[in-house]
C-alpha cells in the first residue's frame, strides 16, 4: 500500500459553531462540497456521533473515484472530530477547529494509504498528481463551507 499525509488548513471569518455544525454533517457534504458524490449511513451513532458509519464517494478532477468507509471514533464538539476509513483507503482523519476573534480555523489531517492497487502500482511515479487531486478536492471543499455559510476565507495568521 501506498501512504499519504495530508496536512489541510481552512480560516473562516465565521463563528465555530456553524462550521462545526457543517463539518459534523458529513450527510450534507455532497450539498456544499463539489466532488462529495454520495454519503450514505450505515450505522447510527451515539452520543456526538461516536460509532456512526458512512460510506463516501469521492469524485474530482483525475478521471477516478474513490470510495470508502468512516468510522467516527472521537468527537468532542466543537473542537474536534476523528474517523477510521476502510475500503479503498484506510486509516485516520481529524478534524480539528480553533476560534479567535477573527473567525475559525479549521485544521484537518488525512493520513491513509490506498488499497486500489492500480493506484500502488502507480504510486511512485504518480504520487504527485494523487496529491494534487488531494488538495483540489479539499479547495473545493474551503469554497463549498465558506459559499453554505456565507462567510469568507480569509488568510490564516
Amino acid at each position: 500500500m501506498a501512504t499519504y499525509s495530508f496536512l489541510t488548513t481552512w480560516c473562516l471569518d465565521a463563528p465555530i459553531e456553524p462550521v462545526w455544525d457543517l463539518i459534523s454533517s458529513s450527510e450534507h457534504y455532497p450539498e456544499w462540497w463539489k466532488g462529495v458524490r454520495s454519503v450514505t449511513e450505515l450505522e447510527p451513532g451515539g452520543e456526538n456521533g461516536v460509532g456512526a458509519l458512512s460510506r463516501f464517494e469521492w469524485r474530482s478532477k483525475l478521471p477516478y473515484s474513490l470510495e470508502f468507509d468512516l468510522r467516527v471514533t472521537r468527537s468532542e464538539p466543537p473542537y474536534l472530530l476523528e474517523a477510521h476509513a476502510s475500503g479503498e483507503l484506510e486509516g485516520v482523519g481529524v478534524w480539528r477547529l480553533y476560534s479567535n476573534e477573527t473567525g475559525t480555523a479549521v485544521i484537518y489531517s488525512w493520513d491513509v494509504s490506498t488499497t486500489r492497487g492500480w493506484m500502488n502500482r502507480l504510486a511512485p511515479v504518480a504520487r504527485p498528481a494523487f496529491a494534487w487531486n488531494h488538495d483540489y478536492v479539499m479547495r473545493q471543499g474551503a469554497i463549498g463551507l465558506s459559499t453554505r455559510l456565507g462567510a469568507e476565507l480569509i488568510v490564516c495568521a
